[in-house]
C-alpha cells in the first residue's frame, strides 16, 4: 500500500483485516510491547495478521512468551483466507489462546473449535445461546469436497524418560523416528519459523527445563524434502526417573503416496530399547498433505497404534499388560529383558478404534496391586 516490498510476491494485496469499533478504539500496544502485538489489554494481547500462512515467526513467539508472562490470552486475528502452520495451531490451542477469524459476513469465530466470538471486555469470547452453549459458526462447517483430496497425515505422539546426568542428549528418539519413516534424518531445528539451524541433538542445558511451559524451547523441525513434516519437542522438569520428553511428529502424504504403517512396529521396538520410550500413539487422519490449519473444521485422526515402554509395562505388570478383554491383540512382547508391549489397533479407516483405545487403556488403569511387577 506504501510502496513496500513483500515476500513472497504472490502475497501482496490491500486487503486489510476489518475490526469492530471496540476493537478498533481498544488500547494501542506500547511502545515496549512486542513488535508483533497490536493491541493490548488487561485480559489479551492481540495480533492481526494477513498473510496466506501465518507461522511462529521469532516476532510472534516473543508475543506468545509476554503474553504468559502477564497471564494474557494471545489472540491472532486473520480473514477466513489464512491457514496456520502446525507450530502456530500448537500455540493457540491451550485456553485462553485463541485464532480469531473473521467471516465474510464480518462476524468472528474461533478457527481451531469454530465458536462464534466478540469483542468483549477486552478480548474476543465465544457468544453464547439462549441456553448458554457455546455457538458454532457456518462458516467453521467442512467444505464439501474437503475429504476428497485423498490427502492424509501421520502423526505420533511419544514420550520418552531418560537419566539425568552431564552427558544427556536430546533428540535421539525423535532422529530415530524421522529417519525410520523418511528414509532420512530431521534437516533443521529452531525455536521459531523459519527453521534457519542444521539440526542436531539438543543438549539437555540447551533444551532447557523452565518451570513454566511456556517458557520451555518449542523446537520445530521440518524436512520439505521429499515430503511435508514438522515435530513439537517438549523437555520437562526432572522427575524421579529423570528427564522426559514430549514429542509429536506430524508427515504429510498426497493421494497417491502410502504412509510407511508398515515401518511402526520395527519403530516402536527400536524406541523401547534404545531411546527410552514411555508411550507412543499413532493416528492417521484425512487432512492436507503440506500439515496446514486451515479455519474450518477436520476430521480427527484415527488411532493405529499404541506402545507401552518397559518401564510402564512393569509398573502395570507384564501378564496384565498382554491380555486386554478386547479383541485385539498385542504383539509378542520385546525385548526379553525389559519388554514392551505394542498393540496394533486398526488400520485407519474406523473412528471405532477411539472406543478400543479407551477400554484398553481403562483396562491397563485397572491393573491389580498384585498384578504389578516389582521396582
Amino acid at each position: 500500500m506504501l510502496g513496500g516490498t513483500v515476500w513472497p510476491p504472490e502475497a501482496a494485496h490491500t486487503d486489510v483485516v476489518p475490526l469492530t469499533p471496540e476493537t478498533a478504539t481498544a488500547t494501542p500496544a506500547s511502545d515496549s510491547a512486542p513488535p508483533a502485538v497490536d493491541v493490548l489489554t488487561d485480559k489479551a494481547a492481540v495480533v492481526i495478521q494477513d498473510r496466506p500462512v501465518v507461522a511462529m515467526s521469532s516476532w510472534l513467539a516473543d508475543a506468545l512468551r509476554t503474553a504468559a508472562d502477564g497471564d494474557l490470552a494471545l489472540q491472532i486475528v486473520t480473514p477466513s483466507h489464512v491457514s496456520l502452520t502446525l507450530p502456530t495451531r500448537n500455540a493457540l490451542r491451550g485456553h485462553p489462546n485463541r485464532w480469531v477469524v473473521q467471516d465474510a459476513d464480518g462476524g468472528y469465530y474461533d478457527g481451531l473449535s469454530g465458536a462464534e466470538l466478540h469483542w468483549h471486555q477486552g478480548h474476543f469470547t465465544p457468544v453464547k445461546s439462549a441456553e448458554g452453549d457455546p455457538r458454532i459458526a457456518k462458516a467453521f462447517k467442512p467444505e464439501p469436497a474437503s475429504d476428497s483430496s485423498g490427502e492424509r497425515q501421520l502423526l505420533l505422539s511419544l514420550h520418552t524418560t531418560h537419566p539425568a546426568d552431564e552427558h544427556l542428549l536430546l533428540g535421539g528418539a525423535l532422529e530415530a523416528a524421522w529417519q525410520s519413516l523418511t528414509g532420512a534424518p530431521p534437516a533443521g531445528w529452531s525455536t521459531a519459523e523459519p527453521i534457519a539451524l542444521p539440526w542436531s541433538p539438543p543438549p539437555a542445558d540447551r533444551a532447557g527445563s523452565h518451570p513454566r511451559p511456556e517458557k520451555r524451547p518449542h523446537l520445530a523441525d521440518h524436512h520439505r524434502n521429499p515430503r511435508p513434516s514438522g515435530h513439537r519437542h517438549h523437555p520437562h522438569h526432572p522427575l524421579p526417573r529423570g528427564i522426559e520428553e514430549h514429542i509429536t511428529l506430524s508427515l504429510g502424504y498426497a493421494a497417491d503416496e502410502i504412509p510407511p504403517l508398515d515401518a511402526i512396529a520395527p519403530l516402536a521396538e527400536a524406541l523401547a530399547t534404545e531411546h527410552g520410550l514411555t508411550s507412543m500413539l499413532t493416528t492417521l487422519r484425512s487432512a492436507g498433505r503440506d500439515l496446514t490449519v486451515p479455519p474450518r473444521f477436520e476430521a480427527p485422526p484415527i488411532p493405529l497404534t499404541f506402545t507401552l515402554g518397559p518401564d510402564a509395562v512393569r509398573d502395570i505388570g507384564l501378564t496384565h499388560a498382554c491380555r486386554p478383554p478386547l479383541s485385539l491383540r498385542p504383539v509378542r512382547p520385546w525385548p526379553a529383558a525389559r519388554p514392551a508391549v505394542h498393540y496394533p489397533l486398526g488400520d485407519g479407516t474406523s473412528g471405532e478404534t477411539w472406543t478400543t483405545l479407551q477400554q484398553l487403556t481403562q483396562h491397563l488403569k485397572a491393573a491389580p496391586e498384585t498384578a504389578r511387577s516389582p521396582r
